[in-house]
């Protein structure tokens, strides 16, 4: 998490701070490489990617999601091979914190995910979610073939119709050609530092925000 304070009140300065310090990019450094994932799907599965700032968020919201069987968080849409946790954080490798989302398209459609990933967090902020700043923060939304690319399409004009966002959407819709997944310790964050200070202070607030926007969606739908 490259946090940009500016200058503010001390209170609310010592409060991000805390946040700059038990962040996303400042959990606890292992040596660990990353593992590329082979990206054909068990038979009756498919997989279906996403980039929306922290992986800890993102693993927790679509985790909650029925259909979604697994969530590994990773890294994918950069240019360099077997990315680590750290060396995506000198925001040099092009690649963005991802989820790789394994679920069951009789139950959930990659339309509805894709409806998810674009309620989940905030498409307007450019390198940016929350008091996340960098490219490894930014919003994509990812696709493996051509229908799937057409389907992304239309529900991005579809969020953009439905006035959810009031500020320019600035996804990028990409095809996903690797993904490599991060260091155990990542995995299921949440679930295993439920007490951590981003966590309490970021990860939970932007799920029940989630929950409530999804839910006022499908209602207007």
């Amino acid at each position: 998490m490259k946090n940009k304070l500016g200058f503010l009140p001390f209170k609310t300065t010592f409060f991000f701070l805390l946040l700059f310090y038990f962040g996303c990019s400042f959990a606890k450094s292992q040596q660990q490489n990353s593992e590329k994932l082979n990206l054909i799907p068990e038979q009756g599965k498919q997989f279906a990617a996403f980039a929306e700032g922290c992986f800890w968020c993102s693993e927790h919201i679509f985790e909650s999601i029925p259909g979604v069987e697994e969530v590994i968080s990773g890294y994918a849409g950069g240019h360099t091979n077997n990315p680590t946790y750290e060396s995506v954080n000198t925001e040099t490798t092009g690649h963005a914190e991802t989820v790789l989302v394994s679920y069951d398209p009789t139950k959930i459609s990659y339309k509805e995910l894709c409806r998810v990933f674009f309620l989940s967090h905030d498409p307007t902020t450019f390198e940016r979610q929350g008091p996340d700043v960098g490219n490894s923060y930014r919003s994509i939304l990812f696709y493996q073939t051509e229908k799937e690319k057409q389907i992304a399409e239309s529900v991005l004009n579809e969020i953009k119709k439905s006035n959810v966002w009031k500020n320019p959407i600035v996804t990028e819709i990409t095809e996903l050609k690797a993904f490599y997944k991060a260091e155990d310790y990542h995995q299921n964050f949440i679930k295993n530092n439920p007490k951590q200070t981003y966590v309490v202070n970021v990860s939970i607030p932007r799920f029940e925000e989630f929950k409530i926007r999804y839910e006022n969606y499908k209602f207007k739908k």
